[in-house]
């Protein structure tokens, strides 16, 4: 068998998702390399690439087959696979059967449990050639596409209708066929710079041969960093940098094999419209890079990225401003058209506007939101007609022509739309915080009225979609409603927001009209669901939190998320203690204790039943510690509390040293049972410690 040799599979396509492109290449990439690894085929680096009409994967030094490999299987015992006169039964003879051989043939080996039969054979390694196609295939058929599409006669489905299909390994091309399309070595380049089919001689070359002779840059990561660059340059040309490119060069890149950063103007008197509405003009419809100057203040300028070097530049660049033109012409209309009437005279007409069938129309909702928020307002002792105002209004610009044309602009265009129309500055500043944060990582409301109405909206749509039965199901959640949780989770504890969670979720849970699921049973629900979101918030804050840290918190469902974040704080700096690893094993004994027990109830010590030094010494230190750590409980001074009840380890330890629990006499049994369970309960004040694995 020749040497381990390069290989190379490229998916020739029709136009790509571009928004899906860069999670398309990496997903392929990554189950190709997970197919090749369970395959055992031995192989170097990898490496995935795609352009809009392709996806690639190349990998270094792919074996051209897998090692032999020795297999060993077992039998029945010798002792029932043959009988008192040493003649086989019937299950030895079945397993030589099935192993394609003789009793003769099969081979012993002693173990702890006796001797056993066995057969050894050799399996043989297949090819590369026979293994790959399955694997490119099950890789494709795993990716990230959440609707598929048919092409021609056959029955091949994928994204987008395959065209061509490259696969090399070495620089022989494999005798296979990928979603029916049969292997080759020529793929094709740019659509109209390059002059026709591009043979590719061997992987290490494909790169180069593209650029070269299909203008084409099939590296996703240069052609991203050449528009980066590109854009830049263009933009410090009329004296600006770009604005908020990162939004825009995934998605750029996946559109374009060949770019050609330009700069493109339009008039200045679009500049009066509100930032937001130019820049989402500039980047929504035409993936145009909006430049600001370095005071951030807009430019009457723009930067497109082209996918071709035209002759005519001048000409390109001319066709992008007229193209331009009339969506801001429109969104200028937009603006002086929707001043002319107040968010306030737009209530009544979300009436009209369903909202989700089951949970009355925008308006009902608006409503609901209002009654959580002016609740939460009064949990906070905040301003509630503040809160109110901004609830009936938050919804409104949902009507207004530039939400309809912008929908990314819900939320900034009320915030405009109610400073015009005279409203408070607080709330014209919540409304456009409502929908904040928009995703992970995205900034959060930095108003107390905007903190309190994203979190009464959120909470409200989470409600009201468990209601009627729609709560998310697998990878499907269209309402978005994991999303909504998890910006709960950030701005109560991000914010210091310090509410009954179980209070305000019920809260919540009244408000909505009646669905199909019980009230405290939709209330417990809707718990576990944030709470679930609780749980992977801390683990990505923290890459060195442990799961039984969060569940040694999380057993005792504190009410408050802040209260969360603080009981957390403490047991993680407890299990750092000397003391720690001891107190955290007994009191795991001591529960295991008590659950054998029964988990007496109403149990009260006695020091009159005390037999031993033990139990008084530790009677008398839990009688200290309580007396301490009462007032800091009260002011939720956790990390101090653990820190003082760290100082029970002697007595502890002395008891356990000393004391038989459970003794026979049921009196002194109960007794003791009875200081176990104070002690527990101390340590139950902040955290189930005995859920930690330390040592």
């Amino acid at each position: 068998m020749s040497k381990a040799g390069d290989f190379l599979v490229e998916i020739g396509t029709e136009e790509l998702p571009p928004k899906a492109l860069r999670a398309l290449m990496e997903a392929f990439g990554a189950n190709l390399e997970a197919g090749i690894d369970d395959a055992r085929l031995a192989h170097g680096d990898v490496r995935s690439y795609a352009s809009p009409r392709r996806l690639a994967v190349a990998v270094e030094k792919l074996a051209r087959s897998q090692g032999d490999r020795n297999i060993e299987q077992k039998g029945p015992p010798v002792r029932v696979a043959f009988d008192a006169d040493g003649n086989p039964t019937p299950a030895a003879t079945a397993f030589a059967t099935k192993c394609g051989t003789t009793v003769e043939q099969l081979d012993r080996i002693e173990t702890e449990k006796g001797e056993w039969l066995v057969f050894h054979t050799v399996e043989k390694g297949k090819t590369a050639a026979e293994l790959l196609p399955d694997i490119i295939e099950r890789s494709l058929g795993s990716l990230p596409i959440p609707r598929r599409m048919r092409w021609g006669a056959g029955d091949a489905e994928f994204v987008r209708p395959v065209h061509w299909l490259v696969l090399l390994h070495g620089e022989d091309v494999m005798d296979a066929s990928v979603m029916s399309i049969a292997a080759g070595r020529v793929s094709r380049g740019h659509r109209f710079h390059s002059s026709g089919p591009v043979s590719i001689s061997a992987p290490d070359d494909y790169l180069g041969t593209l650029e070269k002779d299909g203008f084409v840059i099939a590296d996703f990561a240069r052609r991203r960093q050449m528009i980066i660059e590109g854009a830049d340059a263009a933009a410090e040309r009329v004296g600006g940098n770009i604005v908020d490119g990162e939004a825009l060069y995934d998605e750029v890149t996946a559109l374009v094999e060949w770019p050609v950063p330009i700069v493109g103007a339009f008039d200045e008197v679009y500049l009066e419209l509100p930032r937001e509405v130019v820049i989402s003009t500039l980047t929504g419809h035409q993936r145009y890079f909006p430049v600001a100057d370095d005071r951030g203040m807009l430019l009457p300028h723009f930067v497109t990225v082209a996918n071709l070097e035209s002759k005519d530049p001048e000409q390109v660049i001319e066709g992008n401003e007229r193209v331009i033109r009339p969506r801001l012409a429109d969104a200028a209309f937009f603006w002086d058209s929707d001043r002319k009437k107040t968010l306030d005279e737009r209530q009544e007409t979300l009436r009209d506007v369903v909202y989700q069938q089951g949970l009355g129309s925008i308006f009902d909702k608006s409503q609901r939101t209002g009654r959580l928020v002016a609740w939460l307002a009064g949990q906070l002792g905040a301003d509630t007609a503040t809160v109110e105002r901004a609830a009936a209004l938050a919804k409104c610009d949902l009507v207004t022509g530039m939400v309809g044309e912008f929908p990314d602009l819900q939320g900034t265009m009320g915030r405009y739309y109610a400073l015009a129309g005279g409203e408070p500055e607080a709330v014209a500043d919540a409304i456009g915080e409502q929908y904040l944060p928009r995703f992970a990582g995205d900034e959060l409301p930095e108003s107390l009225p905007g903190q309190m109405l994203a979190v009464a909206d959120k909470l409200d749509t989470l409600a009201g979609v468990f209601a009627i039965g729609k709560k998310p199901s697998g990878n499907r959640d269209p309402f978005g409603l994991r999303r909504a949780a998890l910006g709960i989770v950030r701005i109560l504890i991000e914010r210091g927001i310090d509410v009954d969670l179980k209070a305000m979720i019920a809260k919540a849970v009244a408000e909505q009209p009646d669905g199909k699921t019980p009230a405290d049973e939709l209330g417990t629900e809707l718990y576990g669901f944030i709470t679930d979101r609780l749980r992977r918030y801390f683990l990505d804050r923290d890459a060195g939190l442990g799961v039984e840290t969060f569940e040694a918190v999380m057993v005792r469902q504190p009410a408050s998320l802040v209260d969360f974040d603080r009981r957390l704080a403490a047991v993680q700096t407890f299990a750092r203690l000397d003391q720690a690893e001891s107190l955290a094993a007994a009191n795991k004994r001591i529960a295991n204790i008590l659950r054998k027990a029964g988990d007496p109830q109403g149990l009260v010590v006695s020091t009159g039943l005390f037999e031993l030094d033990a139990e008084q010494a530790l009677h008398n230190a839990l009688e200290n510690a309580r007396e301490k750590v009462s007032p800091m409980l009260e002011q939720r001074r956790y990390a101090e509390i653990l820190n003082k009840l760290a100082d029970l380890r002697d007595p502890v330890d002395r008891f356990f040293d000393d004391v038989m629990v459970m003794a026979d006499d049921d009196a002194v049994r109960q007794n003791r049972l009875a200081l176990l369970g104070e002690l527990r309960a101390l340590f139950l004040d902040v955290a189930d410690i005995s859920r930690l694995s330390l040592g």
